[in-house]
């Protein structure tokens, strides 16, 4: 196992911060010859070829990592799963629609297949260990939502803990590429505090299916939590 120098790596510009490490990162393994099962540079070292700052660099290897590109070993560092160019990273999908209403309805046909078929796997591959996140995020989100009447960020949190459930890298990737769509049905679509709130007790029954492991009622909640998502759509939008 081969341990690179960091040569060839160059501070970046300000803009494009995340993509431009991915990218710097793509050249370095290329023009290093690096494979499988090499060490990469330190997040402290990338920092400081870069000129970027950790929280940056960090966000990087964990779009490597949902790419299953990269792996990061505790107390060891971060080791390369196999090689990738700059030509492999995937650009953001774009939503072309004028109107929030007609983005969130495109998305939404998206996530109904996607939500769908995650929580019925996350219901039958789920861990002991898994359930305890799913459980800790559902009750984050149920203490803010009866605080606050709203859980936005909570409520996409918990939705990534059955993502993560499936133990399919495949669905974070599928997510990544959706990321800036997706995220929008959790920050107060139309100025309403309200959206989807009717959803709500929903979240419980689906983590009971994933819980009991029954993939039949994990994919019905999440259908009737999306239902409702779209109604509010409909409704708020007039």
């Amino acid at each position: 196992m081969r341990k690179p120098s960091i040569d060839g790596l160059s501070p970046l510009p300000p803009a494009d911060r995340v993509e431009s490490v991915l990218r710097a990162m793509a050249g370095f393994i290329a023009q290093s010859k690096l494979g499988a099962g090499d060490r990469l540079p330190t997040e402290r070292q990338l920092t400081e070829a870069l000129a970027v700052g950790r929280s940056t660099v960090r966000e990087a290897i964990s779009q490597l990592q949902v790419m299953g590109v990269v792996e990061s070993r505790k107390g060891s560092g971060t080791y390369l799963l196999r090689p990738f160019s700059a030509d492999a990273i995937h650009m953001p999908l774009v939503i072309d629609a004028a109107h929030l209403r007609d983005r969130l309805l495109q998305t939404l046909e998206v996530r109904r297949g996607i939500e769908m078929e995650a929580s019925a796997v996350a219901a039958l591959r789920r861990t002991p260990a898994d359930l305890v996140v799913i459980e800790e995020k559902l009750d984050q989100m149920e203490r803010v939502h009866i605080a606050k009447g709203t859980s936005g960020r909570e409520d996409l949190a918990y939705h990534l803990s059955i993502y993560d459930a499936t133990h399919n890298p495949l669905f974070r990737q599928l997510l990544e590429q959706i990321r800036e769509a997706f995220e929008s049905f959790f920050d107060e679509p139309f100025d309403r505090p309200d959206f989807a709130r009717r959803s709500f007790p929903f979240h419980r029954e689906l983590f009971d299916a994933i819980r009991d492991q029954d993939a039949p009622k994990a994919r019905a909640k999440t259908l009737a939590i999306l239902d409702i998502v779209e109604e509010d759509i409909k409704d708020m939008s007039q």
